[in-house]
């Protein structure tokens, strides 16, 4: 008998035929986030979250006049985030709002179960409609698998019910309609399944291998199965589009994303591996061709083979509803397959991207995160006062609770080290494990463990892959072999009070990449920022030994919301002539998310440093034409 869960953070419970994963997540009530990473949740929680005129984003839906607009997907990207989000402040006002929309919302259901707000002749030509029926399926799921509720799960049935009388055999092809190659409207696999696993109605499951074959089997679809298998790069899918935002461009990476998404779903539930190796061949293709030193990718929204160009500006770069959705893809291969390779990959995001997106008051989210120049909000889309990545940027924090620690049931896999407390059950008893520490700041993580009775099982550490030199103590007492990119596995009987000490190499280093040079420390990438004083941050720095560690001293910084703080020593600009300009100096970097957090000139940053061509270490090359 496997223990599984529904859902994202919802239902637990036990099946004997299906494989969704090998990792439980623990539920929002048993997780706490303290620290740094604590107070911006928190302060997500009150200013952004709370602060959502949820009221406004479900009356969209009285009028039925829309054709082209994606307004609402905003109500259910909200609930995705407001939902297990309220369960974990235990806060009633925010439940309150969540019911009071739901009301509202389910108001406006047509008797043939259509909730949306576009036209009927629009509903299967325009371009958004069934991304947004996606998207109100899946914030009712959320709130069904906080409160059991049936209603709910019988509103979105018949959501989906009516979606089938309009797509399918015989009917329209899902394919052809909305965004990008069908992606946009594919993408609604991930909630049908939510409803077959929650209905056991063999109809959902039919609609969705049509879905699936949808995405691979017409002549002109976006082959996301083939494609995957053949390795081909996510940047060369498709031929470059006369237009961009088209339905023939399908390297827009926030839909391809979300249909990876769904077609794990279609894995847990068929047991089809052939799925698994599609998802987890796009997202490695990802993680190499794509994502940059801060941990996200795209531009304009689409992918680019941006991990190779990182170290030229681009417009529109990484969008944070491709953030949020690549550390949700990140969180479920995490939990699919045990390779700690995922944990590393969504902790740099969100240290890095996602932080950075939030803004310093926490009461928005930037649009794109740019690795120089300065972020932003955006503008307002589809005649609202919100846009897609402002709904999206909360759904962040939830891969954050879902991701810190899993179980088996047998075993506990630490994934994330940050100022916390969580609860797992291991062979049917809770047990608790708080952690101390000042990571990723200082390299000590303190872990206590608290069974509620002594308890035999092996609990597992991720080493990050960047951490060369890791020690760790139980109780006091070394333990050897740890191995960077890779679980240290500690197998023994755990008491109340059991203590695990681990300490992490928090080194400086340097990544050279198109004659620049970036910084890293630990899971942190780091910029220099207009706020130091220090110099033009557009001047030249002189070239350091990369792949070997960078000297980096810790510094106390007075400029409120900037997190982390160095120096490292730099020779500055192009002059040899002076003692000066041949000396290195202390030079302030920051954490990428602390920089440029005004959103303003004053706090310019920039992530990948220039440095001179020395002709002297060059074979001399003419260059004159024949």
């Amino acid at each position: 008998m496997n223990v599984h869960r529904i859902g994202r953070i919802g239902l637990v419970l036990t099946a004997a035929s299906w494989s969704w994963g090998a990792g439980v997540s623990p539920q929002p009530e048993q997780v706490k986030i303290g620290g740094y990473l604590g107070a911006r949740l928190d302060a997500c929680i009150a200013k952004s979250v709370k602060a959502t005129d949820a009221m406004a984003l479900t009356d969209l839906f009285k009028s039925k006049a829309e054709t082209h607009t994606w307004q609402t997907e905003f109500w259910g990207k909200w609930m995705h985030a407001a939902v297990p989000l309220a369960r974990y402040a235990n806060d009633p006002a925010l439940k309150a709002a969540i019911d009071a929309s739901v009301k509202n919302l389910l108001a406006t259901q047509r008797p043939d179960g259509y909730i949306g707000n576009y036209t009927d002749a629009a509903q299967t030509t325009g371009p958004w409609d069934i991304w947004g029926r996606k998207y109100t399926m899946l914030g009712l799921l959320h709130q069904y698998d906080a409160t059991g509720d049936k209603t709910l799960l019988d509103a979105a049935c018949r959501v989906a019910d009516h979606l089938m009388t309009q797509v399918g055999p015989g009917k329209k092809d899902l394919y052809k309609i909305g965004a990008y190659h069908g992606m946009a409207s594919c993408s609604v696999l991930e909630p049908i399944l939510w409803l077959h696993r929650r209905t056991r109605q063999q109809k959902y499951l039919d609609f969705a291998t049509y879905i699936v074959s949808q995405m691979e089997d017409p002549a002109d679809s976006a082959k996301l199965v083939t494609k995957a298998l053949q390795k081909v790069d996510v940047g060369s899918r498709f031929p470059h589009p006369s237009q961009w935002w088209v339905w023939e461009n399908g390297m827009k990476a926030y839909e391809m994303m979300s249909c990876y998404q769904g077609l794990l779903e279609y894995y847990w539930t068929t047991g089809d591996k052939k799925y698994l190796d599609a998802v987890i061949a796009t997202a490695e293709n990802i993680a190499k061709t794509e994502i940059n030193l801060a941990g996200s990718g795209a531009a304009f929204e689409c992918w680019y083979h941006g991990q190779v160009r990182q170290t030229a500006p681009a417009y529109h770069m990484m969008e944070t509803c491709v953030t949020t959705t690549w550390l949700r893809l990140c969180e479920s291969l995490l939990r699919e397959t045990g390779d700690p390779k995922y944990a590393d990959w969504l902790e740099k995001t969100l240290y890095n991207a996602y932080l950075a997106a939030l803004s310093f008051e926490a009461d928005t989210f930037s649009k794109y995160c740019p690795l120089e120049g300065m972020r932003g909000r955006g503008e307002d889309q589809c005649r609202t006062h919100t846009n897609c990545c402002i709904a999206n940027g909360p759904r962040g924090f939830v891969a954050l609770l879902e991701s810190l620690a899993m179980t088996d049931g047998e075993n506990v896999n630490v994934n994330l080290y940050l100022p916390s407390t969580v609860t797992l059950t291991v062979k049917g008893q809770p047990v608790r494990i708080e952690q101390a520490t000042a990571y990723p700041k200082t390299e000590t993580v303190t872990l206590t463990l608290s069974p509620a009775a002594p308890a035999a099982f092996t609990l597992k550490l991720r080493i990050p892959a960047w951490s060369d030199q890791t020690a760790a103590a139980v109780n006091g007492e070394a333990v050897a072999d740890i191995r960077p990119g890779s679980y240290l596995a500690i197998n023994r009987t755990w008491k109340p009070g059991d203590t695990v000490t681990l300490t992490l190499d928090l080194h400086g280093r340097a990544t050279l990449l198109n004659n620049h040079l970036a910084f890293e420390r630990g899971p942190i990438t780091l910029a220099r920022d207009a706020r130091f004083n220090d110099g033009n941050i557009h001047e030249v720095c002189g070239a350091v030994n990369a792949g070997k560690p960078v000297p980096m001293t810790l510094v106390t910084d007075p400029t409120p919301g900037r997190w982390i703080c160095v120096t490292t020593p730099l020779q500055i600009g192009m002059n040899l002539e002076t003692p000066e300009g041949r000396t290195p100096r202390p030079v302030h970097f920051c954490d990428f998310a602390s920089a440029g957090n005004t959103w303003k000139e004053d706090s310019l940053y920039r992530v990948w440093q220039r440095i001179p061509l020395n002709v002297t270490q060059q074979p001399y090359k003419s260059y004159n034409a024949e």
